[in-house]
């Protein structure tokens, strides 16, 4: 087995993983439903601007991955189903707020993987269009993921809490990512490049938010924050 197998492989496990991730995101947001004091506000902190980049992430590279030759099932099909599940939170998120917002996002979800899913079978004869489609919503993406991961950020810190935020997720995430860098590594410059930036700036932000989780814990700004709201 080569290295690009053996580490596509590897990420691949590693995107599984991330998956157990944002189900534990839904699986917080369903547990929130239940309890009386969070069930008229199951999203609480959870950036609607994050999850839509995150998205539009997944999704892309699902694009990308039916675009380049040869075919690749290692981004393909791992990418797919995180996308499905990202865009149920965002569903999740518009039941529990529905605000024209969140309302545009999760319509906008839907016509993006509407058309995604189009393009993946006929790819045959939109591939080269596809490709530059995906590679150049790819850079885009990175620069949105950066400012979607900030704007969670800056909600914790201003709050003083982290809300419905699932830690589970951004661990099995940041997993993927290093996996995901090594992988890009083992792939041609010109194929490897955008998993690459975006899999460095992802992995950046998740350490942010993980850092958080304990700033909240020990921080008297953080617990002075709470108390004022």
């Amino acid at each position: 087995m080569t290295l690009y197998n053996s580490l596509g492989a590897i990420n691949t496990l590693f995107i599984v993983i991330s998956l157990i991730g944002i189900y534990s995101q839904l699986k917080t947001i369903h547990e929130r439903k239940k309890n009386h004091s969070t069930k008229h506000n199951t999203s609480e902190l959870l950036s609607l601007n994050q999850f839509s980049v995150s998205f539009l992430a997944y999704f892309s590279f699902f694009v990308y991955g039916y675009s380049i030759e040869p075919f690749n099932h290692y981004i393909v099909w791992p990418r797919l189903i995180a996308s499905i599940l990202v865009a149920v939170i965002l569903y999740e998120i518009w039941r529990d707020r529905q605000t024209r917002s969140a309302s545009i996002c999760l319509y906008a979800a839907a016509i993006i993987f509407s058309l995604g899913t189009i393009g993946f079978f006929y790819g045959d004869t939109y591939n080269d269009n596809a490709k530059l489609a995906s590679t150049t919503l790819i850079v885009a993406v990175t620069l949105l993921i950066a400012q979607g991961y900030y704007h969670q950020i800056r909600l914790i810190i201003r709050s003083g809490k982290t809300g419905a935020i699932n830690l589970k997720m951004s661990q099995f995430i940041l997993m993927m990512d290093i996996s995901t860098i090594a992988f890009a590594l083992t792939m041609s410059s010109g194929n490897g490049w955008p998993l690459l930036c975006l899999a460095i700036v992802s992995s950046i932000t998740k350490l942010v938010i993980m850092y958080l989780f304990y700033w909240v814990k020990v921080s008297y700004v953080a617990e002075q924050r709470r108390s004022a709201t």
